[in-house]
């Protein structure tokens, strides 16, 4: 019996989907159930199922991001989406970061019998112990978390706690996934591309001569000059007084 997950904000589906789905002729049984995306998060990862029928559309909650840490998190999982979210872009991006079947509410039976058969077909097809990491190194939901990773990054460089378990939870992965993404997609941990993206930051900051150089620190969030100036350095092979210096004068 393949284990399925039901996570939905709207308590009548769950009710609905768990009593009239005809479950155990489908080779299937419901092991658990979510009313939001964090809790259905846990679940899945706590219990680990076959299955996962899914809204996309709950509150604080990106749906694609969501859907791309479960199929980056764990292959061999199968998905099915069931929202009133009519968008045929966002429906072919789920499509592409691993859902089986994306279904429009409200969804007759048919329907959900053949989505359910299908992840079924799929998981049926999967060697029994297939090789995890090298399917997340390659499945199109790591790099889309790996760029929603890096995106965020950027926008909360100047944080100076950002931490590898921040960015994790937003993207909805755990840290040390996070980390075996972040280094299999750039070739480089979460420290060394905060570092490169402060750097980064700094140096078109730099080129505002209103602004002293331990302000520019503080914007792109180093914890203090001497800081600032080592990681400059390192990344660009000078001092930010020399950079601004070059820059500045033209040379």
């Amino acid at each position: 019996m393949y284990r399925v997950v039901l996570v939905d904000d709207e308590r009548l589906i769950i009710k609905g989907l768990t009593t009239v789905v005809p479950w155990s002729s489908l080779g299937c049984e419901v092991v658990g159930t979510a009313y939001d995306g964090a809790a259905g998060l846990e679940m899945i990862r706590r219990l680990q199922p076959d299955m996962v029928l899914t809204d996309i559309r709950m509150p604080n909650m990106d749906g694609l991001t969501m859907l791309a840490a479960l199929h980056s998190e764990f292959p061999r999982l199968q998905t099915t989406v069931l929202t009133a979210y009519r968008d045929f872009d966002y429906a072919r991006q789920a499509i592409r970061l691993g859902v089986c079947r994306y279904l429009l509410k409200p969804s007759d039976m048919d329907e959900l019998q053949e989505a359910i058969r299908q992840m079924a077909l799929r998981l049926d097809a999967l060697p029994a112990e297939p090789r995890e990491e090298a399917a997340a190194g390659a499945s199109a939901a790591g790099n889309y978390i790996v760029q929603r990773a890096l995106e965020y990054m950027r926008k909360q460089a100047s944080e100076p706690h950002l931490s590898l378990n921040d960015v994790a939870e937003h993207v909805y992965v755990s840290q040390w996934h996070l980390s075996k993404l972040l280094n299999r997609e750039t070739g480089q941990s979460f420290f060394d591309l905060l570092g490169g993206i402060r750097v980064e930051q700094a140096r078109r900051l730099l080129l505002d001569p209103a602004l002293r150089v331990h302000e520019v620190a503080e914007r792109t969030g180093f914890s203090d000059v001497a800081h600032f100036s080592k990681s400059f350095k390192k990344y660009t092979g000078c001092t930010p007084g020399e950079y601004r210096n070059e820059k500045l004068s033209g040379r």
